[in-house]
């Protein structure tokens, strides 16, 4: 027989992120601090709002480009947050989740050959989707010591004649790290001079913890030429009910849009109804949770210093990206044996590029006391195998 599968495909390596947590789930009073998921549950007036949508038979089929009201909330929700305009008929696709919006984007902007740059550590999903569309992905090293942004310099050394796409992954997953007004007005002449697209995923706008999130979409300039990516997983608790949406010129919406209506028809109409009160009635439940969150990130960044592990500071999402040099274990290695020795699961920092080498990925979408139990036997992990000359 033929081999069935396409090669292109099969050298994909599988995600990183949750190697560990099949072990996690069988493995008795373990902690994961693994997964980027909420341990809220969704507001309940949110989920009344899903409960009530099947109540009253709401279960048929969207459009395409995913309920009216809903749409139109979104760009209400873009305008009063961020300074964004946006037409709701033509501007805006409700998706599967943002990852589908970024898998939407680079099919319907990408031909074989063009180069995507992807600044590491970053989404595992960012360097296959490109792949699978056919891009060629140009991976940009962000610097701990340029606090994980991405620099002018970086930027410009990294185009060339067939750059067409800047993924822009801020604020970050998995450091932390944001670009604020003047991080980003330092690269916005460069894309427009260079005439550069820019993805903008922006999952986690809501969780900043030091000055407001700031769109690149909001230069001048670069609305044109800017697909901003967003959703409700994060910011509301919604991880499960896979909704997001993109917001952009109506050129490449509608491009988006088309392979979003051969893929996957429309996105679930229970969560975009729920998704409707999120963006109405939402606010107040998301700063409670940015308030839990800033919480238990100031405690982690202490306390990974504390323990002799330094500890990039994060303003945004929802991790911790500590540094494990000092201790003379790859990331693969010291994820490993934490899990095996002390049942904490962690995830390497190379599943976010190869440049996470020597970092873990910590979330914080835990509880304060799972985080603290997991938090004192990383501590004696540490003890354990940190070397006495750096003891």
């Amino acid at each position: 027989m033929r081999n069935p599968l396409s090669k292109n495909v099969v050298n994909i390596k599988p995600s990183g992120i949750r190697k560990f947590f099949d072990i996690v789930t069988e493995m008795k009073d373990a902690i994961s601090l693994g997964v980027g998921e909420p341990d809220f549950d969704t507001p309940w007036h949110i989920r009344e709002e899903g409960i009530y949508s099947l109540e009253k038979g709401r279960t048929f089929y969207t459009s395409n480009s995913g309920l009216k009201e809903l749409r139109m909330e979104i760009c209400h929700y873009l305008h009063r947050r961020f300074n964004l305009q946006y037409d709701y008929e033509h501007e805006t696709v409700v998706t599967v989740g943002g990852s589908e919006a970024i898998d939407l984007a680079l099919r319907a902007m990408v031909d074989p050959g063009d180069e995507v740059l992807i600044p590491q550590p970053c989404f595992v999903s960012y360097y296959p989707c490109t792949v699978l569309s056919g891009g060629v992905p140009v991976v940009i090293e962000l610097k701990e010591e340029n606090n994980f942004k991405l620099t002018r310099s970086e930027l410009l050394s990294s185009i060339t004649d067939k750059t067409k796409i800047l993924i822009l992954p801020f604020p970050n997953n998995p450091t932390g790290a944001v670009m604020d007004y003047d991080d980003l007005k330092d690269i916005v002449d460069i894309i427009i001079e260079k005439d550069l697209y820019v993805i903008s995923d922006e999952i986690y706008s809501e969780l900043s913890y030091g000055e407001k999130h700031v769109s690149i979409a909001s230069f001048p300039g670069m609305r044109e030429r800017t697909i901003v990516i967003n959703g409700f997983s994060k910011s509301y608790a919604m991880t499960g009910w896979r909704l997001g949406y993109a917001a952009g010129p109506a050129l490449i919406i509608e491009q988006m849009t088309k392979i979003h209506q051969y893929a996957i028809m429309c996105a679930p109409t229970t969560s975009q109804y729920a998704a409707i009160e999120a963006l109405k009635n939402g606010d107040s439940d998301v700063e409670m949770m940015k308030d839990a969150y800033d919480k238990r990130r100031r405690y982690l960044v202490h306390a990974f210093n504390n323990i002799g592990l330094k500890c990039f500071e994060p303003f945004g999402a929802f991790y911790v990206f500590p540094c494990i040099k000092s201790l003379n274990m790859t990331s693969e290695e010291f994820a490993t044996q934490l899990l095996l020795e002390e049942k904490v699961a962690v995830v390497p920092g190379t599943a976010f590029g190869d440049c996470g080498e020597g970092y873990l990925r910590i979330s914080y979408a835990y509880s304060i006391d799972n985080i603290k139990i997991a938090m004192e036997r990383i501590e004696r992990f540490v003890s354990k195998h940190l070397p006495m000359t750096n003891r």
